[in-house]
């Protein structure tokens, strides 16, 4: 298209200005543990943050910020106001991610930490605190640069740290195990991920996850994505009371359906509702060799009264070292 190179140099300009007067980062010293020959080019996941990763290990650090739309009703027991009842208003998070390579092929990840903001409009209660912490490691079982293919697997650990006002801190914790894979093709990225979350008590969902993205690199400026996340309760929670200032801590037994990736409820009745899936559109756009942004549009194609999500927006950083 004659318009793309127009476009990619008005983008250029935007970010340009955008970087002006901060301090760019040392480009010309490079981390050797870092994974980059033949993968230069590739660009983290942005929808499913705690769980979706790069197949490759490499350093960076990872800030992000989500805004969570909650649906205007939702699905409950059919004994809780005639098993629809309003909700509305939205959840905020703000979180930072760290992966340090120990090697090209080992590195530490820190998946999930952050500070959430839970304000509905309705039926539950105004509420601050922090999230889980949760970390593991991740290994590449397959590293071709010529093919720039990568496969790896992760095992990260979630600890209820959190604060259970805004719907953490419960149960024993959970592990994540996950297997990712990366294809990069020209000015094509493939990638996917999928995976388990495996409660240590019945106080949360046994949950499964698959998670793909595809974009394509129009210039550095512009890099359009789609992805697509489906999860799935496998077994529901127990239902008992939890998150006490909350509808009395009453969520968990009268809802019919689970949080998705970032919430595991331990929800009873999940199983009416066992399925969401979701699609994200956005783009990133390369500020230098080691700094990216990226923002995304998601929506549940499931019915969203059968989930905590109307929409989300989600907006980062990635910052290699």
């Amino acid at each position: 298209m004659k318009s793309s190179p127009i476009l990619c140099s008005l983008l250029g300009l935007l970010a340009a200005s955008a970087y002006a007067g901060t301090v760019a980062p040392d480009i010309s010293k490079p981390n050797p543990m870092a994974t980059t020959s033949g993968f230069e080019s590739a660009r983290r996941p942005i929808s499913n943050p705690t769980l979706f990763d790069l197949a490759l290990p490499t350093t960076n650090i990872h800030p992000i910020y989500i805004h969570h739309a909650l649906p205007d009703r939702i699905n409950t027991i059919p004994a809780v106001g005639g098993g629809s009842l309003p909700l509305g208003g939205d959840v905020q998070v703000f979180a930072l991610q760290f992966e340090y390579a120990l090697s090209e092929r080992l590195s530490i990840v820190a998946t999930k930490d952050g500070y959430v903001d839970v304000s509905p409009d309705n039926n539950l209660s105004n509420q601050e605190g922090f999230a889980n912490l949760g970390a593991g490691v991740k290994y590449a079982f397959l590293i071709d640069p010529v093919s720039q293919t990568a496969v790896s697997g992760s095992l990260t650990f979630e600890v209820p740290t959190g604060n259970t006002d805004v719907f953490q801190g419960e149960g024993d914790g959970l592990a994540n195990l996950i297997v990712s894979g990366l294809k990069l093709q020209d000015r094509w990225q493939f990638a996917g991920g999928a995976g388990l979350q495996v409660p240590f008590s019945d106080d949360q969902a046994l949950n499964s996850w698959i998670s793909t993205h595809a974009s394509y690199e129009v210039c550095k400026y512009f890099i359009p994505l789609v992805e697509l996340n489906w999860f799935h309760v496998l077994d529901e929670g127990d239902g008992g009371k939890r998150f006490s200032s909350q509808a009395a801590g009453n969520v968990p037994g009268v809802v019919k359906f689970e949080g998705g990736d970032f919430f595991n409820l331990g929800a009873s009745n999940a199983d009416d509702n066992a399925d969401l899936v979701t699609v994200a559109a956005g783009f990133r756009s390369r500020l230098t060799q080691q700094v990216d942004v990226g923002a995304a549009y998601e929506f549940p194609l499931t019915g969203e009264s059968d989930s905590l999500m109307d929409h989300r927006i989600t907006v980062d950083l990635n910052w290699k070292f």
